[in-house]
């Protein structure tokens, strides 16, 4: 069928099944047409506020129906959703406001951005408006610009190249299907659980959100709602696997039929495991960033006959450069540059950044390889990579290795200056109850050269990754050089030389 408007996708589904559920959270459910309505007053109601065509909207909300009905009730104004963390701090809120310079925000109070038309959670739109259908279909430029602090630590607004459009019956993503049942893990501040979950909601698919990930909770939910995909990312594979065995085995997951996992890098044994405990065929994996200039895509058959590759390119080309520019043969690590099939400039627009670019190709700072087949192969970001002692270590190669340990829950390796060294390797863990470290020792000297090995430890309380499964590495050391970070009392100044 043709491409409806995102505002009109939703009225055309309640019409088809009025009843089916649209959107659960932990609170409730709400049905399509209940959810219709509802997004109809709301989009009146933010019209009065100031809002129309090609207008950014921050939503600061957590995880819940109400951020949907804010993100639909932009839709229908032809106004573009601009999703931020509802625990953003007010100082990082207002540098992101001040960039997209909205003219509402919603889910904050209104003494936090004076002069701008807010809204706070919860909010009821006035009770006389109408929740009939809008009278005109507004399609707006850019469906999306969810934001990104990047590796420089400042903000930036990343507008969609696509207008607010889609097929409601097509499926939402290989392994889904229309009129589907999707679990979402993930945070929608950040860009993949919020554009994967709204196209889903729009053909079709029940959406069950978690308020925070919680690994035995998401098999329960999927057993519930007979959950036929989700999106995850490697932190959240990590902690399902960790569940002791009798409780992973617990949940009837028969209904599921695909996993899409991305947004960091997934070790080997992580992938092998979930290959092993749902069939190759079910595990997918992309790569690709919010700009969406270049995309991968791998299923677990293709990963087993090119272990550790992240994909061929889908719709786009990728190429590996070295720092001169020279394209590199297959096989050598490079900085990956990539470009859409579309053209250069064609997926998104930056608001307070600019590309890094060569002749038209761009990249995100990953370092990579590919292989004669053309499959791309990660190493880490440019800006991550330790140079010690002459040689170059890749942090999430390490951190592959620490992860694999059982004591260890988390972990994220930088680089410190080192008199001898220049950087030394440095490993920052959070541990999985008691965890010796000469035993750690043991298992990485069997995983990783000499040189990989961190030079020093520390165990730290607090997650190392926010809730989407990143790690901004650059923070931590600037930490560290600092001196302002907290460590384990038991475990002193928490530094282990190796």
């Amino acid at each position: 069928m043709p491409e409806l408007s995102m505002g009109r996708a939703l009225g055309w589904l309640a019409e088809r099944d009025p009843d089916r559920p649209a959107v659960t959270d932990h609170e409730r459910t709400v049905t399509r047409a209940k959810l219709e309505r509802r997004t109809n007053r709301l989009a009146r109601a933010y019209a009065g506020l100031g809002v129309g065509q090609d207008d950014l909207v921050t939503i600061a909300l957590p995880n819940s129906v109400e951020f949907y009905e804010a993100t639909v009730a932009c839709w229908k104004l032809g106004a573009t959703p601009q999703p931020v963390s509802a625990r953003l701090p007010r100082a990082e809120r207002e540098a992101i406001v001040e960039l997209a310079d909205p003219p509402l925000v919603v889910g904050v109070e209104p003494r936090d951005h004076p002069g701008r038309a807010t809204v706070p959670p919860g909010w009821e739109p006035p009770a006389e408006l109408a929740d009939g259908p809008l009278p005109d279909d507004r399609v707006a430029r850019a469906w999306k610009a969810p934001t990104s602090g990047g590796s420089t630590g400042r903000p930036k607004i990343i507008v969609a190249g696509q207008p607010a459009v889609i097929d409601p019956t097509q499926p939402p993503v290989r392994g889904g299907r229309p009129d589907g049942c999707q679990l979402v893990p993930g945070p929608l501040y950040h860009n993949a659980p919020f554009a994967f979950s709204t196209r889903a909601l729009l053909s079709g698919n029940h959406l069950v959100v978690m308020p925070r990930f919680h690994a035995e909770e998401a098999l329960a939910l999927i057993e519930r709602h007979r959950v036929d995909w989700t999106l995850l990312v490697p932190t959240m594979m990590h902690r399902i696997w960790r569940l002791d065995p009798e409780v992973r085995d617990r949940y009837d997951l028969s209904s599921l039929q695909a996993i899409l996992h991305l947004a960091a890098p997934c070790p080997a044994w992580l992938k092998e495991a979930w290959i092993g405990w749902l069939g190759a065929e079910r595990v997918h994996e992309l790569y690709a960033g919010t700009e969406a200039q270049g995309v991968t895509w791998i299923t677990g058959t293709e990963w087993l006959e090119h272990r550790g590759s992240v994909g061929r390119p889908v719709g786009s080309e990728m190429k590996i450069l070295d720092p001169e520019g020279n394209e590199l043969p297959p096989g050598e690590v490079g900085e990956v540059f990539m470009r859409p099939a579309s053209g250069p400039g064609t997926t998104y627009r930056y608001i307070g950044a600019e590309a890094r670019e060569r002749d038209g190709w761009e990249s995100l700072g990953d370092m990579g390889w590919m292989d004669e087949d053309g499959y791309l192969y990660l190493s880490d970001r440019r800006t991550d990579m330790i140079l010690s002692g002459g040689a170059n270590v890749y942090p999430a190669e390490v951190e592959a290795a620490l992860d694999a340990h059982p004591g260890v829950a988390s972990s994220a390796v930088i680089g410190l200056p080192d008199e001898d060294l220049g950087q030394r390797v440095h490993a920052i863990l959070q541990a999985a109850g008691d965890l010796d470290l000469d035993d750690l020792r043991a298992h990485l000297a069997g995983r990783l050269a000499r040189y990989k090995l961190p030079r020093t430890f520390e165990v730290v309380d607090e997650p190392l990754r926010d809730d989407a499964g990143k790690v901004r590495r650059s923070a931590l050391r600037e930490e560290r050089l600092a001196g302002s970070c907290r460590r384990r009392s038991e475990y002193g100044a928490g530094e282990r030389p190796v």
